[in-house]
């Protein structure tokens, strides 16, 4: 809090002088006029707040879908992303990245995988869990398939900004596609995760109209503290996501050191944005629950988000890394 509040020499007087009653369901003016201040074609008009990603993904899914729609979505990815799809009654298509094409989608796969009932295409770039950036040319062929069909795109973005190499940043999907929905949030990129603050951008009004309509069924708005300081974040982004790729840089050449060593027993696609990637390994349930019990080192293995048992999910966010990676490596040399 401390150094957030530092970035603006008003912002403590601000925060302290804040009434503590409602906020606009939609999102402050000031929150929404940073937010769309992300985008080349939002307005803040074209922005809704939300508290996290999680409630607009769940709002998405039951405004924009009824029983026996269909959905393709992105796989493997956070649960949600297709999970509250099936809850609502939609059938879903998992569309693999794939490892041996540095985790990228395949375009040419749509055609295949569309249904007449298809309304809706989920795409997560950023990728989690891989840390895959889909290269332009597939991003601007996913959009014209969306386009020739007529579905939603949903676009998780929430890790955009961290690219490990700023000048490979893609377009958001809502400055692409007039039926792009681009999800955002504090969480990740900026590494505030305790202010609950995540977004959609769309340049159709309407969807925005029923997406909150459904928040008044569920938070009806923000904590105005978190929307002041989301709002002095993001006009100071670019110091914040600095300050978090810096951490995943020196991260990165730990993994790599750490993988070059290993490299019988462990390997992984170099990710190139996010925290998080994906690594190989044999058994990778028994590997992640006897590194757990015996160090106290959590990686998620791929059974348990639904993947395969070949994999792990190490993440690159934390300071403690290097620690992490020496106690790994100890248990390794053991067995």
């Amino acid at each position: 809090m401390q150094e957030l509040l530092a970035f603006e020499p008003t912002a403590q007087e601000r925060l302290l002088k804040l009434g503590l009653g409602y906020v606009d369901a939609i999102g402050t003016p000031e929150l929404r006029s940073a937010i769309a201040s992300l985008y080349s074609k939002a307005s803040q008009d074209e922005v809704l707040c939300f508290a996290g990603a999680e409630e607009p993904i769940f709002a998405f899914f039951n405004e924009a879908l009824s029983p026996g729609d269909h959905v393709i979505a992105h796989w493997p990815a956070y649960q949600s992303l297709y999970s509250v799809a099936q809850a609502v009654g939609a059938a879903v298509t998992k569309w693999e990245a794939d490892e041996r094409n540095r985790w990228q989608l395949d375009p040419d796969e749509l055609p295949r995988l569309v249904r007449p009932e298809t309304k809706v295409l989920v795409i997560n770039s950023p990728h989690n869990p891989s840390g895959a950036l889909l290269e332009p040319d597939r991003l601007d062929a996913i959009v014209a398939f969306a386009r020739k069909h007529g579905l939603w795109i949903f676009s998780d973005e929430v890790y955009r900004g961290l690219e490990h190499d700023p000048a490979a940043r893609n377009p958001a999907v809502v400055d692409l596609y007039e039926r792009g929905v681009s999800l955002g949030a504090l969480a990740k990129s900026y590494g505030l995760a305790g202010l609950r603050i995540g977004w959609v951008a769309c340049q159709d009004r309407a969807l925005l109209s029923r997406l909150s309509a459904f928040k008044d069924y569920l938070t009806i708005c923000n904590a105005g503290p978190s929307e002041l300081l989301g709002a002095l974040a993001l006009r100071h982004g670019e110091a914040l996501i600095a300050r978090c790729r810096q951490i995943v840089l020196a991260n990165l050449a730990v993994a790599d050191g750490f993988l070059a060593r290993q490299a019988e027993r462990l390997s992984w696609v170099r990710p190139t944005a996010g925290t998080t990637s994906l690594v190989r390994v044999e058994r990778a349930g028994a590997f992640s629950a006897g590194l757990l019990q015996d160090t106290g080192v959590l990686v998620m293995a791929g059974q348990d988000f639904e993947y395969r048992d070949t994999h792990f999910r190490l993440g690159l966010g934390r300071r403690n890394f290097p620690q992490a990676v020496a106690e790994i490596e100890a248990w390794l040399a053991k067995g």
